[in-house]
């Protein structure tokens, strides 16, 4: 491809609207533009990448036995309600009516279209296992569409689903996709970590995500150094001890006007928050249950669903808070309740000569000791923080900001058993699949690519999602000797299967050099005067920003032998 004939609209200064370095340098290099808030126009550039990057995603599926379909992203929205998603999606989902007044959605991703074309064709264990996979649009109406191709509301997604007769089936399934999924990340050339995860709406009994480490990211991770890597929604360990005051008085009541929050409680005692008991109020089942936990620590709502089987809950109102332990928010605690369901964070089993809410506004209660002045059930309900000890080993876990890249499921009999997608067993019964669903984000490929492959002067993507292999760049295409050398090593190049971009703009060699260190090829190919007149080129490695004189002879084979070709 010749560069005077391409449309790459490349920009000089950031764009304002850009808010971290993937979505600043793919508006710069020309690569996107945006059309609405969540909504992006893949330009020539990010068009190559993004296929070079499905290509990969293809093959890896293919190789494991993986069958591609396309799916409509047009659902009829009774197949999400048979699985109970057209709810618990809420407000994420694009709902719509059709002309005729039937209920339509875009799809968010396809379990429901994928399991309802199984339970119509699929009768016998003799058919499985069957992995069917996609790269299909999809659509999720974001409430805050940010960070480029971070977060969309129209995103390529390679989503795969496997159908299997029973758990064991399940396992090699899953594990097929686990490795798959390793290969796909470096094929991409991305520095990933991969994370035990909650499964959130998808549902299923396990999970992992694949994650990108970049400043960028919104999702945090809890890492250690013995391996143990996990989202922070499902992510364990134990808090550092803290020493507890010793004695055993009974609990003291002392004012505390004003004091709401347990900041303003750190501020007025001079304690530290870890000698402090929270004390929340949640609705389950329209049943007010408290949940204590440390004072410097934080719910987590995942944990708190999976401990109660359930995410039908909600914090309570001021008022349903007042009903029932007679203060307002700010002075409760849980001595002396009765009838009330109590729910402690494993962090307070064992403490003692604690601080928590008396029950009457602006007073708490000192000399709090959990286990003889109330009894709550102790399970893990925190979202751990950096330092505390890992599970596996004790070591202290750090916690990392990362992108999620690729997230795969065991979804079990959870969507066959609600759309009645069964076969029949050896044995002549009819049981219902075991399922799991494996989502790769294909923009994010790209952007966690140039998150992790920068500097000032722009993007170095890796070889094999790069929209070129090399940019041949004549420094004067004035200068009949260079153009016409550079004509020949374009035809050299494309003889030998490079991926050429060749800059024959008739514009000065420091516009062409600054284009080139920005649209992220991972080589230059410079054919300038004074060296041609030694009989040698320049190779740019864009990533080091080393110079090589190569013989112009020599320019294709050497090119070659650093792509490993």
């Amino acid at each position: 491809m010749r560069w005077s004939q391409a449309f790459i609209p490349t920009l000089r200064e950031d764009p304002a609207e850009a808010e971290v370095p993937s979505h600043r340098l793919l508006l710069r290099a020309g690569y996107i533009r945006q059309v609405a808030a969540g909504v992006y126009a893949h330009l020539f550039l990010a068009q190559r990448s993004l296929l070079k990057i499905m290509g990969i995603i293809r093959q890896e599926m293919d190789a494991i036995g993986a069958q591609e379909f396309y799916l409509p992203a047009l659902n009829p929205a009774e197949l999400w309600k048979e699985s109970g998603r057209y709810t618990a999606y809420g407000p994420a989902i694009f709902k719509f009516k059709d002309r005729n007044d039937h209920e339509m959605v875009l799809g968010v991703t396809h379990e429901e279209e994928m399991t309802n074309i199984a339970r119509g064709e699929l009768r016998s264990y003799k058919q499985l296992p069957q992995m069917w996979y996609q790269i299909q649009e999809k659509f999720r109406d974001e409430p805050r569409p940010k960070s480029g191709l971070l977060r969309l509301r129209q995103f390529w997604m390679k989503d795969s689903y496997s159908f299997d007769i029973d758990d064991a089936g399940l396992d090699a399934s899953y594990h097929k996709h686990y490795d798959a999924y390793r290969r796909i990340f470096d094929r991409c050339g991305i520095k990933y970590v991969i994370v035990e995860a909650y499964s959130g709406t998808m549902g299923g009994t396990h999970s992992h995500e694949f994650t990108a480490p970049t400043d960028a990211g919104e999702d945090l991770i809890a890492i250690c150094d013995c391996g143990y890597a996990a989202n922070l929604e499902k992510a364990e360990g134990n808090a550092p001890p803290v020493e507890d005051i010793a004695g055993d008085a009974a609990p003291e009541p002392f004012a505390t006007p004003g004091q709401k929050t347990i900041d303003d409680l750190v501020k007025f005692t001079g304690e530290n928050g870890n000698r402090m008991i929270k004390t929340l109020v949640y609705v389950v089942d329209a049943q007010a249950i408290l949940i204590l936990l440390r004072g410097d620590h934080t719910l987590s709502e995942t944990k708190l669903a999976s401990t109660l089987g359930t995410d039908a809950f909600r914090p309570s109102t001021p008022e349903e808070a007042l009903a029932l332990l007679g203060a307002h928010l700010g002075s409760l605690g849980p001595v002396g309740l009765k009838g009330v369901r109590i729910l402690a964070d494993k962090a307070l089993e064992g403490r003692r000569n604690m601080i928590t809410g008396a029950n009457q506004d602006g007073t708490h209660l000192r000399n709090v000791t959990p286990g003889r002045d109330f009894t709550p059930e102790y399970f893990d309900l925190r979202v751990v923080s950096a330092g505390d000890h890992c599970k596996k080993c004790g070591k202290p876990l750090r916690v990392s900001v990362s992108v999620e890249l690729g997230h795969i499921f065991k979804l079990g009999r959870r969507y066959s058993q609600a759309m009645h997608a069964s076969v029949l067993d050896e044995n002549g019964r009819e049981v219902p699949l075991v399922m799991g669903s494996y989502g790769i984000g294909v923009e994010r490929i790209l952007s966690a690519a140039v998150e992790q492959n920068h500097d000032r002067d722009g993007m170095f993507l890796p070889a094999a999602i790069a929209p070129f292999d090399v940019i041949l760049t004549a420094a004067n295409m004035d200068d009949a000797r260079l153009r016409e050398a550079a004509e020949k090593l374009y035809e050299e190049m494309r003889a030998k299967s490079l991926d050429v971009l060749f800059d024959d703009r008739a514009e000065r060699p420091g516009v062409k050099f600054k284009d080139a260190d920005l649209i992220g090829v991972p080589y230059r190919v410079t054919i300038g005067k004074r060296k041609f007149e030694q009989g040698l080129a320049e190779i740019f490695r864009r990533s080091t920003k080393q110079i090589q004189d190569v013989k112009l002879e020599s320019v294709v084979s050497s090119l070659l032998e650093m792509q490993g070709r």
